[in-house]
């Protein structure tokens, strides 16, 4: 009898591990974070002082005459494979500081998925061979979900820049809205993502004009968010600029490409550094023609940093 009733247990185990398996589609890309965290611990726990290595083949004469080129020592250092002891004495060592934090998030960057549903973008951002991520995700019906902690460095900017940084997934936080580029965006979707924008911008003290967008910081590249994204209406709540208004006209030896530079635009390849700038700034004519509107909108923004 005890057989018996033991049986029926067992299989409602297997049922239940496989129920609870198949209710977490996600739950390899989890492993796989935590183990990364975890690598990720040991790397910034470590407390062994920097070891220097410089080349063995440098040789000073004797006769070298006081000061030398310090630089003798180091200059063939790229060359050499194996790690040698400096000859000259230097030593380092390990004495801990109490005067440190995580690394801060300092830009907000904005992004439609081009793709079709949530889920799939969900999927993209949890295997391997796309090489892209973000830290949040905002669907159509306003459900927010999140990737990567604020903290860490999500894979959403590619290769961008904007001003003189140069590494923008370093310093940003990355959101992706659940749009496929040719459709308005979702009442719902906005009000999460103004919801999302609040804390972020306290937690962090982000500056209203770092909040942009990735053609902003990809002009050759990218051209998302949309035309249909409502810039103006996130100015209004305190993130990003917009225009004035009524616009003060630019003066006659205004440089509008030294303005692109200034206010962020990497001026490259000028015509889409000012299509970049309509389709943020103007909207309902993006090109790279630069007009009178252009130049007074280009001037209108610049006045803001």
């Amino acid at each position: 009898m005890k057989h018996i009733a033991i049986k029926p247990l067992f299989f409602l185990i297997i049922i239940a591990i496989i129920s609870s398996c198949s209710t977490n589609p996600y739950k390899a890309s989890e492993k796989s974070y935590k183990e990364q965290l975890e690598n990720y611990k040991k790397i910034i726990s470590n407390m062994e002082a920097a070891k220097l290595e410089t080349s063995s083949t440098t040789i000073l004469p004797s006769s070298e005459p006081a000061p030398f080129d310090p630089l003798v020592l180091y200059k063939d250092t790229l060359s050499v494979k194996a790690p040698v002891v400096l000859s000259n004495g230097i030593s380092t060592e390990w004495i801990s500081t109490v005067n440190f934090n995580l690394r801060k998030p300092n830009f907000i960057i904005i992004h439609h998925t081009a793709q079709d549903s949530l889920a799939q973008t969900l999927k993209t951002f949890t295997i391997t061979k796309p090489q892209v991520s973000s830290h949040y995700v905002i669907a159509d019906d306003g459900k927010v979900v999140q990737m990567v902690n604020d903290y860490l460095r999500a894979w959403h900017g590619g290769n961008s820049s904007w001003g003189k940084n140069s590494d923008i997934n370093s310093a940003s936080i990355g959101i992706e809205l659940d749009n496929n580029g040719f459709e308005p965006f979702s009442d719902k979707q906005i009000i999460s993502l103004l919801a999302l924008l609040t804390k972020l911008k306290k937690d962090y003290n982000i500056p209203t004009q770092n909040i942009i967008g990735h053609s902003d910081i990809a002009p050759s590249r990218k051209t998302d968010p949309s035309k249909l994204f409502p810039w103006k209406l996130l100015a209004l709540n305190g993130f990003g600029l917009w225009p004035d208004d009524i616009m003060e006209p630019a003066p006659l030896n205004f440089n509008t490409e030294q303005a692109l530079r200034i206010i962020g635009y990497n001026t490259t390849n000028l015509p889409a550094a000012i299509s970049a700038f309509k389709l943020h700034f103007i909207q309902t004519e993006v090109d790279s023609v630069l007009n009178e509107k252009t130049i007074n909108t280009i001037y209108s923004i610049y006045k803001k940093q």
